[in-house]
């Protein structure tokens, strides 16, 4: 029986979504007051003022003005951010983005380097010890010619359901990004922002008050934003209690769009990254796997799937020499790791591949796309398997019980194609969100600790982690698209004596761009108390060492010159009692099973 079709890619569920919400302005229908043009007048609007605030800023030369103006623009921005995010993903994510040098390599004949631009930037540069106004006002003028571009050429063709995707994005956006400060990096005035954004979702249910039957649930929805406004309103951003916000507001905003779902009668017609029914942001219902693999998979087949992969990730009949199978380096016992700094023969620290379904590339360099790629390097390496997917191929093919098993699951048997899924597919069960952390926030249990609870904080907020480690998955794949794994530069040292740079290129060895040298993919934080020795080249055995790494600032810290560090070099200042808290929380995400 054939086990999967052809999957919608996600470029082209971005495509579908641009084809059905933007078009050019010239197809422009009569005016009516429907909910979706009322939308769009307040979206254009809250456009058009970005620009006008960002043009009085090029016209600033005063630290107190460029702030004015500054604030002015990016509060306009941040009320159009629902629907800009949702409906022109990259013009947003160019924006919004970091302060840092953006590369873009496809493949070896298609690499692009790009100055950064918009929001981050201007409020980085606003912040320099002496301000360069020449290159602030023309990052200023960029950023509102982007923004006038985006104007010009929006006219919204939103359906019901794409108003909930909306509404759920920026709830999860809020929390997953906002709260964390990762797209306020000086002003550090993301709990205001959050506030700004509450404003822009109330105004959207309240637009599309005429779909609700039911006066109770419209009113119920205004006041949870309002309360989460309010406990925005009265928190200070290094004590902001992001545990207690998750848990008791936004999975509360996450469950009240399932009754919106509900009461507007709503039919959805694909899922992207996240379920349609989803409830919280942690729990292996939150996400929808078929978005991060290559093949929509038979759901019936899934667990017959699961249990052959697992039999040949056993298997070390598939290496040349019978010596080696996948458990040899990922012991389950580890967290699928192996304990060991650097396995023989081998370049890097064997990560762990608990979680590894919910990323986009793989590999601490990225150089393959998924899973089943990562297969077939495994098998071709000379100091892994050292083999041939046709000698593996014909290995499957010559045991009658995997003969067997192959036929009653896949349409054509035993195919190289079909071993290596098998294997994916067991590889992406890897993870079930059942760690303590998880039962807690999804109250199933109250056994967290305060200190726990300070951690988690703490790295959601003041140490910074959670910019480049993301929640729920706290690896780099940025949400809450989920269509990005990002890559960084730290500058961990070769040894802990010399504090020289490690000589590792990382990601530079795939295509050779010169701006990648030291760029390592950020890898999940969950079962990092079972997966020590730590980053690329595992130089530190305990997380007191990497935690004293990230808050000395990297490579800065240890007095490493290195360009593009993409770790601020500031020293965060965390006392050890927070550092411990820190340490307490990452042990919090060890899964039961």
């Amino acid at each position: 029986m054939h086990t999967f079709q052809v999957k919608i890619k996600k470029a082209h569920y971005l495509v579908c979504l641009l084809l059905v919400l933007m078009s050019c302005k010239k197809s422009v229908e009569p005016v009516s007051k429907s909910p979706v043009n009322e939308l769009e007048k307040t979206y254009l609007a809250n456009l058009d003022s970005s620009i006008v605030y960002l043009d009085s800023l090029k016209k600033s030369s005063t630290k107190l003005e460029l702030l004015k103006f500054y604030k002015k623009s990016r509060k306009q921005f941040k009320l159009a951010e629902p629907i800009l995010a949702f409906t022109d993903k990259e013009n947003y994510k160019t924006l919004n983005g970091p302060n840092i040098l953006k590369v873009e390599e496809e493949d070896a004949t298609d690499i692009k380097i790009k100055n950064p631009f918009g929001y981050q930037v201007i409020e980085e540069l606003i912040f320099e010890d002496s301000i360069p106004l020449n290159k602030l006002h023309s990052t200023a003028s960029k950023t509102a010619n982007r923004l006038k571009l985006i104007k010009s050429n929006t006219v919204l063709r939103l359906k019901d359901y794409h108003v909930l995707w909306i509404i759920r994005d920026e709830i999860a956006r809020i929390a997953l990004t906002g709260i964390t400060g990762f797209d306020s990096p000086a002003l550090g005035q993301s709990l205001e922002e959050a506030v700004i954004n509450y404003n822009a979702l109330e105004h959207i249910i309240k637009t599309y008050k005429a779909n609700f039957k039911s006066e109770d649930l419209f009113k119920t929805v205004i006041s949870e934003f309002q309360n989460s406004k309010k406990m925005l309103q009265s928190g200070e951003f290094n004590s902001f209690n992001r545990y207690l916000f998750i848990k008791e507001h936004t999975h509360k905003q996450l469950a009240l769009l399932q009754d919106i779902k509900a009461d507007w009668t709503i039919e959805f017609p694909l899922e992207l990254a996240f379920n349609n029914n989803m409830t919280s942001l942690f729990s292996k219902e939150t996400f929808n796997m078929d978005f991060y693999a290559d093949y929509v998979e038979v759901d019936s087949l899934i667990t017959a799937k699961r249990s052959l992969g697992k039999t040949l990730f056993n298997d070390v009949r598939l290496s040349s020499d019978n010596s080696m199978s996948c458990a040899t380096c990922h012991n389950k016992d580890k967290a699928f790791t192996d304990g060991l700094r650097v396995f023989p023969k081998q370049l890097r620290n064997t990560p762990t591949l608990t979680y590894a379904a919910f990323q986009q590339s793989f590999f601490y360099d990225g150089r393959t796309g998924n899973l089943e790629g990562q297969v077939v390097d495994v098998v071709n390496n000379n100091n892994e398997f050292h083999s041939t997917l046709k000698s593996m191929e014909k290995i499957v093919s010559e045991d009658s019980t995997y003969v067997a098993k192959f036929n009653d699951i896949y349409k054509k048997g035993v195919t190289q194609r079909n071993v290596r899924n098998a294997i994916a597919v067991y590889v992406r069960s890897l993870g079930d969100f059942s760690s303590k952390f998880d039962k807690n926030i999804n109250r199933l249990e109250q056994t967290l600790t305060q200190s726990e609870i300070n951690g988690f904080n703490l790295f959601m907020g003041k140490a910074q982690c959670a910019t480049c480690h993301f929640a729920p998955v706290f690896n780099g794949t940025v949400p809450p698209n989920f269509t990005e794994s990002e890559f960084e530069l730290l500058g961990v040292p070769k040894d802990t004596i010399t504090n020289v740079v490690d000589t590792d290129f990382g990601r530079y060895n795939v295509f050779k761009t010169e701006e990648r040298k030291h760029f390592f993919k950020t890898p999940t934080v969950r079962n990092i108390s079972k997966t020590a020795p730590y980053m690329h080249n595992g130089i530190y055995t305990t997380l007191q060492q990497v935690m004293t790494f990230y808050n000395d600032g990297g490579a800065a810290g240890l007095g490493i010159d290195i360009e593009n560090q993409t770790l601020p070099t500031d020293a965060l200042n965390l006392s050890n009692t927070e550092i411990e808290d820190i340490i307490a929380f990452m042990h919090t995400l060890e899964d039961e099973s």
